[in-house]
Order: C-alpha cells, then sequence, then structure tokens
C-alpha cells in the first residue's frame, strides 16, 4: 500500500511501465521524519515554493525570509512566518479551507539537495510567538507527512549561469542521471527507458 501514490498516478506509472520505479523510490527514498541534511536545508534557505489548493483553486507561491525563517519545530514538522502581503491569502485562504499542502525547496546551485514535502498546515496565531519573530503577521504550522527528495536533473546553476546538463540535446538525446544507474533502479528502469541499457 502507498502513502505517497494515488490512483492517478497509479493509472499513468501502470500505462507507462513505470510502476517498479516508482514503489522502489517510494521506498527506499521517502522519509517520515526529517534527517540532518533535511534540517540543515530547510534551515539555511531562504525561500522555498507553497502549493495549495482549495475548492478548485489551485496556487502555488514563493515565500522567502532571511536563512532561517522556515525553522524545524519537531521531528516531521516546522513552521515558517506569513509576513505581510497583498491581502489576497491566496495560499492562507486554501489552507484554512483545505489543509494539505506541498513545499519545495530547491537551491539553484545545480548541485545541492532539493527537498519536496507534503504536509498538513494549520495558522498559529499566538500573540507571544509573533512578538518573537520580526515582521510575522502569522505561524503556519506544518505536520509533515511526507519527506523526499525532488531530482536535480533539470535544475539549472543560476549562480554560475549554466543550464542543466541534463537538457534534450537537438537530437533528442540526454544524459542519463546519476539515480538511473543505481543498482536498484537499472533493472527495472521501464521498457522503453532510454537509459535502459
Amino acid at each position: 500500500m502507498s502513502r505517497l501514490f494515488h490512483a492517478g498516478n497509479r493509472e499513468l506509472q501502470d500505462r507507462y511501465d513505470g510502476r517498479r520505479v516508482a514503489d522502489t523510490l517510494e521506498a527506499r527514498r521517502r522519509a517520515e521524519a526529517f534527517l540532518p541534511e533535511h534540517v540543515a536545508l530547510i534551515a539555511t534557505a531562504p525561500f522555498f515554493f507553497l502549493a495549495t489548493a482549495a475548492e478548485g483553486a489551485v496556487d502555488c507561491s514563493f515565500k522567502g525570509g532571511p536563512p532561517g525563517f522556515v525553522r524545524v519545530t519537531g521531528p516531521a514538522e516546522l513552521e515558517f512566518p506569513d509576513y505581510d502581503g497583498n491581502s489576497m491569502y491566496l495560499s492562507l485562504g486554501n489552507i484554512r479551507l483545505s489543509p494539505s499542502i506541498g513545499m519545495l525547496f530547491v537551491p539553484f546551485d545545480g548541485r545541492s539537495l532539493r527537498l519536496r514535502l507534503r504536509g498538513r498546515a494549520a495558522l498559529v496565531e499566538d500573540a507571544a510567538r509573533l512578538a518573537a519573530i520580526p515582521g510575522a503577521r502569522r505561524l503556519v504550522r506544518v505536520a509533515v507527512t511526507d519527506i523526499f527528495p525532488n531530482c536535480p536533473r533539470y535544475v539549472p546553476d543560476l549562480a554560475g549561469g549554466a543550464a542543466s546538463p541534463y537538457l534534450p540535446r537537438e537530437d533528442g538525446s540526454q544524459l542519463a542521471p546519476e539515480w538511473k544507474g543505481r543498482d536498484y533502479i537499472r533493472p527495472i528502469l521501464p521498457r522503453d527507458d532510454p537509459h535502459r541499457g
């Protein structure tokens, strides 16, 4: 029984012969508690992307602050401040109606760990806690349910001004990503995978 995949994911995994890879990645790469490298990434991140949805209103938002503005508060819990904004409350309004969220931490250096999180969010409006965080209007507490890496394959190195070396070439061929060469992945790649070899 998968915790990460629903019927829509499964239908496509089966259509394109990807279920073996998906199940193996879930078993080997998904975590239920933060590892030290996850905590280090989150503690130094100056931004992340937040996905929310409610009543058909899907939103993806950039959330930024000084490094350390997102704090890991438990083995699978974190919180971040909501700062002054544009008064639309797209993300927070979605959270009020549907607390399921996604978070994506990506350092655009072309090589560092990237992290996806899924969880359930709640708004916290505790005056004493807010007073201790400069600029915080409220806090968002997240009970994290799924922790898993985001593939680096197409992430550009923005600081170095370099595109990902894995982008398709003019002839459509691509470099094989490191993960497809792992001994537990290579034999189970989909039948039509160009890197199956």
